[in-house]
């Protein structure tokens, strides 16, 4: 797709594991299993098996995640449900990006979330930190049945809230996601700290 020609940035598009509360699955792995062989079978069996992403994209919730999860494993089904309170207790804020969201609202642009997560995972966050407070429209994949990288998603937001891609900037940890928005029309920075995507949001604001 041809890039759009460059407008002043109005609006700011935030993911939220990874850039605006912590996402460290390979932490959280280790933090709740000891053993080694039980680490690799927690990565194989729920963080990098599909049904994680069916449950980001919910068509899947904790309950059968956590029952298909224990399966696998041969654990105890109530083992892996507890996962998912350590999953949450484990997400907190970024606080530097979290400045910065104040600081971008106070300027007056206009701030959107686009993000993997299940329901059951943003209710606890939202419900729990007020900064979501400041976001004029939010789309999380389990709502809409749609995950980053496909490039729906990214049409979703553009068409719900009627945004401009060419007066956008979407800020993600993942490479792929920087890039399928980019493929679509949407400016992105690769979040790697917040001080260097302060220092590229200041290029473009």
């Amino acid at each position: 797709m041809s890039v759009q020609p460059r407008k002043p940035v109005r609006n700011v598009i935030f993911d939220f594991g990874g850039v605006l509360v912590t996402w460290r699955p390979q932490e959280i792995i280790d933090s709740f299993y000891a053993e080694p062989a039980l680490r690799e079978s927690l990565r194989t069996h729920a963080f990098q098996h599909d049904d994680w992403l069916d449950m980001d994209r919910g068509t899947l919730d904790e309950t059968t995640v956590a029952a298909r999860c224990a399966a696998r494993m041969a654990r105890p089904e109530a083992e892996l449900r507890a996962l998912f309170d350590h999953v949450r207790a484990a997400l907190r804020p970024i606080e530097p990006t979290v400045a910065l969201l104040h600081e971008l609202r106070e300027r007056g642009f206009k701030l959107y979330g686009l993000s993997n997560m299940s329901a059951a995972v943003f209710a606890h966050l939202a419900e729990r930190h007020e900064f979501f407070k400041l976001f004029d429209g939010i789309v999380v994949s389990a709502a809409v049945k749609l995950v980053k990288p496909e490039p729906a998603i990214y049409e979703h937001l553009r068409d719900r809230f009627e945004l401009d891609f060419a007066e956008s900037v979407f800020i993600d940890d993942l490479t792929r996601n920087v890039e399928s928005a980019r493929a679509v029309g949407l400016p992105a920075i690769q979040f790697l700290s917040s001080e260097q995507v302060r220092c590229e949001l200041a290029a473009l604001l």
